[in-house]
C-alpha cells in the first residue's frame, strides 16, 4: 500500500495569506449551515458551524481556525439568527476549543491520520460539554451534541479527513 503525505501550514497572523485563507473558511461556516438547515434539526444533526474550523485550523494552523472559529458563529448569528444569542457562548467556546486542539494536535503530529481526527473531536466536544454545562447549567443541553450530533462528528472525522488529506494536499 502506498503511503501518501499532506502538507500541513502554521500560518503567521502577519500574513495576508492567514486572512484570505480564514475568510474562505468562514464562507464555507456561513454556507454549510444554511444548506443543513433545509433538514429538520439539521444544526443539531450535522453540527455544521464547526466543520470548516476544523478543516481550516488542522491544514494551516490555530491561527486560521481561531479566526474562523469565532467569526463563524458571530456572523451566522448576526447575518441568519443561527446559533440564537442564547446558545452562542457555549458555540464559541466549542469552536475555539476545535481550532486550538486541531492546530495543535496538526503541529505535534505533522500528519492527519483518521484516529488523530477522531482524537480532536472527542476531545474538544468533551471539553467543551463539560464548558457548556457550567454556562448553562443545563446537562440535557450540554450533552445535545453527543445525543443528537453523532452524524455531525461523523461528518467532522470522515469529511475533515476527506478535505485534509485529498482535496488540500498542498
Amino acid at each position: 500500500m502506498q503511503t501518501t503525505s499532506v502538507k500541513l501550514h502554521s500560518l503567521e497572523y502577519r500574513q495576508a495569506k492567514t486572512y484570505w485563507i480564514a475568510a474562505l473558511f468562514v464562507l464555507g461556516n456561513l454556507l454549510l449551515p444554511q444548506l443543513c438547515h433545509l433538514i429538520p434539526q439539521g444544526g443539531m444533526r450535522w453540527l455544521p458551524i464547526y466543520f470548516f474550523t476544523l478543516v481550516g485550523a488542522y491544514k494551516y494552523g490555530w491561527r486560521v481556525g481561531l479566526l474562523t472559529a469565532v467569526a463563524s458563529p458571530l456572523l451566522n448569528s448576526a447575518l441568519f439568527g443561527m446559533p440564537a444569542a442564547a446558545v452562542l457562548p457555549a458555540i464559541l467556546l466549542k469552536s475555539v476549543l476545535l481550532a486550538l486542539t486541531a492546530g495543535y494536535a496538526a503541529a505535534r503530529f505533522n500528519k492527519a491520520p483518521l484516529w488523530l481526527l477522531a482524537a480532536v473531536v472527542l476531545g474538544y466536544q468533551t471539553v467543551g460539554t463539560l464548558g457548556e454545562w457550567a454556562l448553562s447549567g443545563s446537562l440535557a443541553a450540554a450533552t445535545q451534541d453527543f445525543r443528537i450530533g453523532i452524524p455531525g462528528m461523523l461528518l467532522q472525522l470522515i469529511g475533515g479527513w476527506f478535505c485534509i488529506n485529498r482535496l488540500l494536499r498542498r
